[in-house]
Parts: C-alpha cells; structure tokens; sequence
C-alpha cells in the first residue's frame, strides 16, 4: 500500500542526489607512494524523511475511498575503505533502512477488524556494496547484496557495478546489474478468502505466498562537453515475472461482480533519460532532466524536472527544483464499477491510470568549513520539502533530512 509513497521518495531523493549527478572524476593525485592502510570510515550519512498523503482513490476498496498514509523513514550508511599497496582503493558501504508507515486503506482489506495487520508496518532494509576503484585510471567495479522485509513481503537482492573513464577523464561510462528475488504474502480482500483461510484468525491467514522476481540494468554515459556544460544520457531496462499483481485491491465489474486484481505476470520495461547540467556562474547551477518511459503493459510517460542550486553565501545555498510527469494509463485500467466481465486482466489502481502530476518543492544545504554549529565532523546538513500533487487528486507532501559526518 506505499507504491505511491516509495514513488515520491525515489523522485525526492533523486532530486536530493542530484549534486552529485554527471560528475567526473578529476585526475588523481600520483598513487605510486601508497602504502596498504587500515580499514577508515570514509563518513557517514543520516537520512531521516517524514511522507503524508491524502486522497480518494483506494486501489483496495476498488478506486475508491481514502488513500490517507504516513510514512516516517530513516537509513543510515556507513562508507569506510582501504587502499592497497597498488594504490587501489576497497570501498564499503553499508546501509540500513527502516520505515513505519500507517494505511486507513489498508485497514480495509477486512473492514469487520477495527485494526487489521497491514493497517501499520514496519520495512527494515539492510544492504551492504564493496567497490574496488583504481585511483589512477578512475576505472571501478563492485558488488552489492542487500535484504528487506515487511508483513507481507521478503525480498532478497544483488548486484553489480562498474565504471569506465576515458583517459583524458571527460567521458565516463557506467553500469548497473540489479536482480530482487521477491516473495508475496497473497492476501485476499476478507469477501473473496477460502473458508481454509479465513480459520479464526481472518487477516491473519494468507492463500499461501507467490513469488515476484525483478531484474533491471543501467547504462548510463556521462560528457564533459566545456567547462560550463555537462551532460548524460541514461537507458534503464527492467524485467520481472511472478505475481505482480497486488491480490488484496478489488477491482468491481459492471455487472456488479467482484474480483482480486488481476494483471499479467510478465512486465517489460524501458525508461529511457537524458540530463544536462550548466554552470550558469560560480554562485548558480542549472540542472534539467527528462525521461521517456514506456512498458509492455501500454504506460507511456514523459517526465521533466528542472533544479536551480543557488550559493547564497560560500556554505550556504538554495536549491529550488520541479518535476512534471504525463502518463498515459495501462490498457488495464478501469474506474470503480467499469470493469468489463470478459475481461482477462483488470486493476483499478490509480497509479496506474492516466495522468498527470506537479512534484515542487526546495532545499536549503549548510557546509560550513568548521562545521555544522561549529562542530567539525558534522560537514553538512541538507533540509529539503517538497509537495506532490496529481490530477486524480491525490495530494502529499514529503521533508527530508540529510546529515553528512566524515
């Protein structure tokens, strides 16, 4: 029940990463004097994010009713390394995610229970990323394996990365392998539950587990085209097969039958973007993003954002940003009631539906040189907010937190 929760955080904190976005490495300093090191803490970053939504929309009571939900998430990642005597460096990152969230639409999959099982959850995501990167050549790759689970779901999942610089360091390529081998909880609305799972326990029982498997890559190219301009180009092809349905949202036909959602069980997918970053003066950067995204299932959607850092002082600076998206919905959609009965597939899923969107917002970052309120090892602090709304009238609004200690 968080799909449009984790969607506006991935835009949030996309946005959120974007200082760091089409960076090119610069040429390093002479490695051939390093001697093996102990393992260091790099820094540490702390994340903190509180999300509140409205709405009423409910996939799980069929495309209609409230959509209200909390979520409050928190990560933290410890970066340390270790050089060794060839002067390459052993880079590990380990982060660990947990979030609570509350869903009054959730509650409804039993509405006879005052408080139901999934009416509040607690995900807890650990993963841990070990790069190994030649300090000369700026030439790197990596693995990462991480894990998460919640009530109704356990996902276990790796990857791989790898990253190519031209010599003369303006060109830079990357590459990303991801696989999450998921396993659903199935759940039923309580009306459509076999007599052997409703037991005693109602909610409590599940019609057994289903898996769910994604696997997705990355290639991105990164330009240094002059000293002002940069630019990147990112393709991201995605796959997955299981259940990719979410067998608790009920979708009503317009004889008035009732039925779990139900949608293919393969996905194709391919966004396709491209980014274009200019240094407009030494105090203000223009950052532009689009991307184009199309699946098996007939979305289409363009997105757009735009995000201007201004340096109000040499360690304090503004970053306003906006972000438009025009979707155009799956063939499986329907509203509440206009299902056809013959057909195959059918879901009334607002996510999934046509339309458009507006995500807005700013952030201020403090890095001063001795410290966030004059202590040293805290080198920054970014505080960002931003509201999101769509034409199908759902509402929300999202404040992070980021503390940088090295």
């Amino acid at each position: 029940m968080r799909k449009i929760y984790l969607h506006v955080l991935m835009l949030f904190l996309g946005v959120l990463g974007a200082h760091g976005q089409v960076k090119i490495k610069s040429n390093p300093s002479d490695t051939s004097n390093y001697q093996s090191r102990k393992l260091k803490i790099d820094e540490i970053n702390l994340v903190s994010a509180y999300y509140q939504q409205t709405g009423n929309n409910s996939a799980v009571t069929g495309g209609i009713g409230t959509e209200k939900l909390t979520d409050f998430a928190n990560t933290i990642d410890l970066q340390l390394s270790k050089f060794n005597k060839a002067g390459n460096k052993n880079t590990f990152l380990f982060e660990l995610g947990v979030d609570h969230y509350t869903s009054a639409s959730s509650d409804k999959i039993d509405p006879s229970t005052i408080s139901s099982a999934s009416m509040a959850d607690t995900r807890v995501y650990p993963s841990l990323n070990w790069t190994h990167s030649n300090e000369k050549t700026g030439n790197a790759f990596g693995f990462t394996g991480s894990f998460s689970t919640e009530y109704d779901y356990q996902s276990l999942g790796a990857g791989f990365n790898l990253t190519r610089l031209s010599k003369d360091k303006n060109t830079q390529f990357d590459l990303k392998l991801q696989a999450f081998l998921d396993t659903w909880k199935v759940i039923l609305p309580i009306e459509l539950r076999s007599a052997a799972s409703l037991g005693n326990g109602h909610e409590s029982k599940s019609e057994g587990s289903s898996p769910r498997n994604s696997f997705s890559a990355s290639f991105s190219l990164s330009q240094v085209i002059n000293q002002k301009l940069q630019a990147q180009l990112i393709v991201e092809p995605a796959y997955q097969k299981g259940l990719l349905a979410t067998k608790y949202q009920r979708d009503y036909f317009t004889d008035g039958s009732l039925r779990a959602e139900t949608l293919p069980d393969q996905r194709y997918k391919l966004p396709i973007a491209a980014r274009l970053n200019y240094f407009a003066a030494d105090q203000v950067i223009i950052r532009t993003y689009y991307r184009y995204f199309m699946d098996n299932w007939g979305i289409r959607a363009h997105t757009a954002e735009i995000e201007v850092p201004v340096k109000l002082t040499s360690f304090i600076s503004l970053s306003p940003f906006y972000r438009y998206n025009k979707q155009t919905g799956t063939r499986y959609f329907a509203p509440y009631s206009q299902h056809d009965p013959s057909a195959q597939y059918f879901t009334s899923d607002y996510d999934l539906s046509t339309l458009n969107s507006d995500f807005y917002g700013a952030g201020i970052r403090l890095a001063p040189p001795h410290g966030v309120f004059g202590w040293q090892h805290l080198n920054m602090l970014e505080l960002r907010y931003g509201h999101y709304s769509r034409s199908t009238g759902l509402v929300s609004n999202i404040i992070t937190l980021n503390l940088k200690v090295k």
